[in-house]
């Protein structure tokens, strides 16, 4: 009599199972293809060239560490309060320190801030654009090295931090202060916002190597050295 209540109890318990799967399988669907999220994968997640056929095209208009005519360019769209981005970034500082110094590798910073989770991030971004505005390409680099080291990431950065960057990497405080407060980059960065999305990006840090010689290869993730390596490598063989 007891094996048979524990087996009407069971008989009950698996169609509730199945609608608790199918609304967890729902929800992720639509988290995903709703919101672009973090990708803390460790794996390349490699698309077909065509997703990035849409991206902007790399002009003078773009924060750029390196030649900005180099052969192979590696394109980042970025969120400064992503974890994953946090973790990416020395990585690909020491992607240029290797292959950039002969001018044929270049890194190209694109903000894509993740709204949903992390609202701190698009005016961190700002933040970034105007130190660029107050001291060129080198400060905007500066700026954004010194978040990545001081914020404790997934919106949790105090917003009076900023001004105080500015002020460590030799800025004019007040000048930053008014910069940031009137909003005059809030259109840069949703251009770039709407690039990401447009060249396929679905999380961050997204990636778009782009080869004079073999075209695009997207990817996604916090990949490691040693995958991101692989990947320019194989670009700069193709280039020659």
């Amino acid at each position: 009599m007891e094996n048979e209540e524990k087996k009407d109890n069971n008989s009950l318990l698996i169609p509730a199972s199945i609608i608790v799967a199918g609304l967890l399988i729902a929800f992720a669907v639509f988290y995903t293809k709703g919101a672009p999220t973090e990708d803390g994968g460790n794996q390349a997640n490699l698309y077909g060239s065509s997703a990035a056929d849409k991206m902007r095209p790399v002009d003078s208009s773009d924060h750029i560490l390196g030649n900005p005519n180099a052969s192979v360019k590696i394109v980042e769209y970025s969120d400064l309060e992503c974890p994953f981005c946090k973790s990416y970034h020395p990585t690909l500082k020491q992607i240029m320190a290797n292959y950039g110094r002969d001018g044929k590798v270049a890194w190209v910073y694109r903000h894509f801030p993740l709204d949903s989770i992390h609202s701190k991030a698009r005016k961190e971004a700002e933040a970034s654009e105007c130190a660029a505005d107050l001291g060129g390409n080198d400060a905007f680099w500066e700026y954004i090295d010194r978040v990545f080291e001081i914020t404790p990431s997934n919106n949790k950065l105090d917003p009076a931090e900023l001004p105080k960057i500015a002020n460590e990497i030799g800025l004019d405080q007040e000048k930053f202060e008014s910069c940031l407060a009137s909003g005059k980059y809030a259109e840069r960065v949703e251009k770039d916002y709407q690039d990401a999305i447009a060249s396929g990006g679905d999380g961050t840090p997204y990636t778009v190597l782009i080869s004079d010689n073999s075209g695009s290869i997207p990817f996604s993730g916090a990949l490691p050295y040693g995958q991101v390596e692989a990947i320019v490598k194989q670009a700069l063989e193709k280039s020659g």
